[in-house]
């Protein structure tokens, strides 16, 4: 922390008090077995990050009415401070009502407006929507993929929505069209394989595509969580590219070519696929005015498309004054200041040329998600954990923030010392005192055509471990949030969008948490490495229904490079295992790929003298289709053989993060006999559809 910290302003008990009353925690036990003391400095910096003075944790007396009320249907709403309103509902019907609020309400954002305030009435299901295989006994499987490593031969260096939507259609037999040695202008143009589907995936789980600087390669870092990142448009599927005049589309070609090019580098370089794509998509905007039709489509997207224009005008500051908002001039800091506006109007072109490219990624997310087919899942999101401060939801939210605050993980297995994120803290009061609406703004644009959302650290919603600036993450302590509103107003958007939600709850998990999870019909994240229970292994039969099965994640070895030992000896490498638990850490790894592969022998997918690697690879995703678990999600990473993880924590600038493409171009990809042969194990006989 900066200089000494001061906690002469309150004594400790009084910082203890003040904690305790704002869902602070002052003790704690970490994932290793560690209790930890909360240390002073810490809990003054949280409490003043959340506004409270220690001397007066109570805060001033509370006259008005609440900022927000969650009711969940099916359940008793609750009492109101006045029995003298009206109800104004979202469809825009007034009812008076008399004596507190009626059952049966709407689903929905109403507000009640009364004489001492007004208060926004969420009315939300009492669970998340689920698909209509939830209803049977059978699952849904589908690709587990970072689309910036989806390298097609129409790519410009990184996957886009394009290969995207290809990866969608499903596995092909490899006719004349489809084969390896097919030109590469072929498939440049853009045209899909005419090669019959074999099976399809009933979805395909993303990386985060939120919108961050070409200098972030992590998906997990962003600027936004709000709008999407412009580098998985794909260029030749602008429509706009029909109206560019002589000169300008021979402008475009040689970008083409130039872009094209960056696929035979062997690490994605975002900042060059950047100056591509921009160079380009800024010849598609100038052709806009051409075309009277698409551009009054735009405007009108444009209009009914929240916060869009504010971005696009962060976008166009950021060109002027640099990537962090904090070190704009104190003017241009607020959002809704005059110079703000000032700005706006004297760079009108700039502005509207990035809320085009926002524009183009709905319409080429759109196409991406109407490729998986009806009655399939489509497109499974992921939604970071936070933003980024110097990004645009810092700036837009900034008084909803906890100011000198980052959120992290105390210390566990993956991180003995801890881990900071980086990511700025919204603060629990400041969220509710905004009707939660950042909270809803993010889970609708994550949910927007997806058909589910994978939200990263689902036990944010209970509660986040802040650090204080400058302190180690293990100084840092757990703050609680509304949980149950905030699961509400997840409910209400994940029946308006009819997407499923995923929770991510690897990790510290506090207990009931899982359970409380389940009883929202949230899918848990369970990963096969992790799945243990007494005995060794969990077999296939007592996962849970409401589950969301993996081999691996992003942050955890491959199939290959745990079964090869290559990940272990990586992580040596990189001094993550010290010389002097290299011994036990090798004994224990061994040991752990022996119960794996006694647990495959006694499920009757393996033979004890079956080792290599792509057919343990089958069997272990044969094992998560025999359990009971929902959806099934299978890495392209595993199928494919890869021995390096897409990230590393804890490797900022050791290795290269989220920057590896797949070892194949997806059109080799597609007819691969690995990949085929994962799909029939999937799903037996080869019919469309990705269930069973």
């Amino acid at each position: 922390m900066r200089g000494e910290p001061n906690v002469k302003s309150a004594n400790i008990e009084d910082l203890r008090r003040a904690a305790e009353a704002n869902g602070v925690t002052t003790s704690y036990w970490d994932a290793l077995g560690t209790h930890h003391e909360v240390p002073p400095s810490t809990l003054e910096a949280v409490l003043a990050g959340m506004g409270v003075d220690p001397r007066d944790p109570a805060g001033p007396a509370d006259t008005a009415w609440p900022p927000v009320v969650v009711v969940r249907a099916g359940r008793p709403p609750p009492p109101l401070p006045d029995s003298r309103f009206r109800l104004l509902l979202e469809s825009g019907e007034e009812r008076a009502l008399d004596g507190g609020l009626p059952e049966g309400l709407p689903l929905g954002y109403h507000s009640l407006v009364g004489e001492t305030g007004r208060t926004r009435l969420v009315v939300a299901p009492d669970r998340c929507w689920l698909p209509p295989v939830a209803d049977g006994g059978g699952h849904a499987w589908g690709w587990s993929v970072q689309l910036y490593a989806l390298r097609s031969r129409a790519s410009w260096g990184i996957g886009d929505l394009r290969d995207l939507r290809e990866l969608l259609g499903g596995t092909r037999d490899a006719g004349p069209a489809a084969r390896p040695g097919r030109p590469r202008d072929a498939a440049a143009a853009g045209d899909r394989v005419p090669s019959p589907h074999r099976s399809g995936p009933a979805f395909a789980l993303l990386n985060p595509l939120h919108d961050a600087s070409a200098a972030d390669a992590s998906p997990y870092f962003p600027s936004t969580r709000l709008f999407r990142n412009p580098l998985y448009l794909h260029v030749e599927a602008v429509p706009e590219v029909g109206r560019l005049e002589l000169l300008e589309r021979t402008r475009l070609e040689q970008l083409v070519t130039a872009g094209r090019r960056l696929n035979q580098a062997a690490l994605i370089d975002r900042q060059a696929v950047h100056g591509r794509k921009d160079e380009a998509l800024r010849l598609c905007h100038a052709a806009l005015a051409r075309d009277p039709e698409r551009q009054a489509a735009f405007a009108a997207w444009r209009a009914s498309t929240p916060q869009v224009d504010r971005y696009a005008t962060f976008c166009a500051l950021q060109r002027v004054h640099g990537a962090d908002w904090r070190a704009w001039p104190a003017a241009l800091r607020d959002p809704s200041g005059p110079e703000v506006a000032r700005f706006a109007a004297d760079h009108d072109a700039e502005i509207g040329y990035h809320a085009y490219l926002q524009w183009l990624l709905d319409e080429q997310l759109g196409a991406a998600a109407a490729q998986a087919g009806e009655g399939r899942i489509g497109i499974v999101n992921d939604l970071a954990v936070g933003f980024a401060p110097h990004g645009f939801d810092a700036w837009t939210f900034a008084g909803d923030l906890a100011p000198g605050i980052t959120v992290g993980a105390p210390p566990d297995e993956l991180g003995p010392q801890g881990q900071d994120w980086g990511v700025a803290a919204l603060a629990p009061t400041r969220l509710a005192a905004s009707a939660y609406e950042p909270f809803t703004q993010t889970i609708r644009a994550g949910m927007a055509h997806a058909g589910g959302l994978r939200i990263d650290h689902v036990m944010g919603m209970f509660r986040l471990f802040w650090i204080p600036e400058g302190a180690p993450p293990a100084a840092g302590t757990y703050v609680g949030y509304p949980a149950e509103d905030l699961l509400g107003v997840l409910a209400l958007e994940s029946w308006r969008a009819r997407a499923l939600v995923v929770g991510e709850d690897l990790g510290t998990v506090e207990p009931g948490v899982r359970e409380r999870l389940a009883a929202e019909r949230v899918l848990s994240s369970r990963v096969a490495w992790f799945e243990r229970d007494g005995r060794g292994p969990r077999p296939a039969a007592e996962y849970p229904r409401l589950a969301l099965a993996t081999v691996t994640t992003h942050d955890l070895p491959t199939t290959h490079g745990f079964l090869s030992d290559a990940d272990l000896y990586e992580q040596r490498r990189l001094g993550l295992v010290p010389p002097g638990r290299w011994d036990g850490a090798l004994a224990a790894h061994q040991a752990a790929r022996a119960g794996l592969h006694a647990l495959l022998e006694r499920e009757g997918l393996l033979k004890w003298w079956e080792h290599d690697l792509d057919t343990v690879t089958g069997a272990l995703y044969a094992f998560l289709a025999r359990t009971p678990a929902l959806l099934v999600g299978v890495s392209l990473d595993d199928v494919l053989g890869t021995t390096g993880r897409p990230n590393v924590p804890g490797t900022l600038h050791q290795r290269p993060n989220w920057s590896v493409p797949l070892p194949l171009e997806l059109e080799e990809l597609l007819v691969d006999p690995r990949v085929k042969r994962v799909v029939e194990l999937l799903h037996p006989g080869g019919a469309s559809g990705g269930e069973s």
